[in-house]
């Protein structure tokens, strides 16, 4: 990501930004709470002594030469950030590289007996079997009556505002537009992510979730609707192939949360059989990339991947990082269009995102200064804002 004079990209080497928050405060409290939430002998408790001391007070340094993915994060930019201060290499890359000796300090790629152990497993579990999630989920029983449209708006912004679905299963195709999302949802580009989805039952939906828990699981509700009602005919969930980001959903991720909805009764395991009969029989499918993990935007993404993509009849993005690399993580001007950010992409793609750090695209001018005016910057990283943006590409022109 070469800087630009109009849109730099973002590091975390300028004191009182929130980059510079999360390399000094966050990735350190991080490093305590995985700590403390395992019974880790000493060989993990200096590992994770060093990684503290060298995130905070050191330089970024190489991977082990038996490490199982050294040749990749080599082609991802590794030898060339080596030795220099974590501040000073671009956030994007800080943060995923972070999370990758994280979990070589743990022991997750072994061998021995802590391969594999996922060290965010605690929170993960403790947000899904919040009381609140059965608050959330029993919201689903009072969906089945509302005309198909309403419903599948409520779970789009369900999906959108991740752990505060409750508000989500309550909208209506009505009120989304009127209530209380209307202020917070700075951008709004459903009408047009609904046309590309339309009931014909015959298109791929590509969704590349966020977060685990009680994020995912309003994500593979969205999904169930859409194969129940006939809006696509197959889907494609992709999640990451080892724990990143503390939160973020794998695979056994995924399982989790369809055990969390058969286990809810109610609409919310009858959703759970669409789903578990769609991955039995192959119109759901859970795909782990390794470039889900990758510290670059997705304008770098391989050649496989963005076949997958051009095939799909919609790609959508969930989440702030997967913003970030949509768009690329840089500052850009907030009115800078949405579309000319994801022009590379290869086929039709729409981003439901909670605001929560500084890339921004796509707003209007009358919305930013009312943003700016009200809160100053922190509508950028509070994560009391969303959007839901969408570029439909060329192919929706040529129909």
């Amino acid at each position: 990501m070469p800087d630009t004079p109009f849109a730099p990209v973002i590091h975390g080497n300028e004191p009182g930004s929130f980059p510079h928050s999360v390399l000094a405060e966050r990735h350190p409290a991080i490093i305590r709470q995985v700590r403390e939430a395992f019974p880790y002998g000493p060989g993990q408790h200096r590992a994770l002594d060093e990684l503290l001391k060298s995130c905070t007070d050191g330089t970024v340094g190489p991977l082990p030469a038996d490490a199982p993915d050294r040749d990749r994060w080599h082609e991802w930019g590794l030898a060339g950030h080596t030795g220099r201060s974590w501040f000073d290499v671009p956030w994007l890359w800080a943060e995923s590289y972070f999370y990758r000796r994280l979990l070589e300090a743990v022991g997750w790629f072994g061998p021995g007996p802590w391969q594999g152990i996922d060290p965010f497993r605690p929170f993960k579990r403790a947000e899904l079997d919040a009381p609140e999630t059965d608050e959330e989920l029993a919201a689903l029983d009072r969906l089945r009556d509302l005309p198909e449209q309403e419903r599948a708006q409520a779970l789009l912004h369900g999906s959108l505002w991740g752990n505060r679905a409750d508000l989500g299963f309550r909208l209506s195709a009505e009120g989304a537009g009127t209530r209380e999302a209307s202020p917070a949802l700075v951008a709004d580009d459903s009408g047009t992510l609904w046309s590309l989805l339309p009931p014909t039952g015959t298109g791929t939906l590509v969704l590349v979730a966020d977060n685990a828990g009680r994020e995912l699981v309003p994500d593979i509700l969205l999904i169930a609707h859409l194969l129940a009602e006939g809006r696509t005919g197959r889907a494609v969930l992709h999640v990451k192939p080892y724990p990143y980001y503390v939160s973020d959903a794998t695979t056994a991720d995924v399982v989790d949360a369809l055990r969390r909805l058969r286990a809810a009764g109610g609409a919310a395991a009858d959703h759970a059989r669409v789903l578990w009969s769609a991955l039995a029989d192959g119109r759901l499918t859970v795909r782990a990339h390794p470039f889900s993990c990758a510290p670059l935007p997705y304008a770098d993404m391989p050649d496989d991947l963005r076949a997958e993509f051009a095939a799909a009849t919609l790609t959508i993005l969930k989440g702030d990082l997967n913003y970030r690399r949509l768009v690329g993580d840089r500052l850009w001007p907030p009115t800078t269009p949405f579309r000319e950010t994801t022009a590379y992409f290869p086929g039709p793609v729409a981003a439901l995102r909670t605001l929560k750090s500084d890339v921004i695209t796509g707003l209007s001018a009358a919305t930013e200064a009312a943003l700016v005016a009200a809160e100053e910057q922190r509508w950028r990283t509070s994560g009391t804002h969303a959007l839901i943006q969408t570029d439909p590409s060329d192919q929706l022109h040529a129909q």
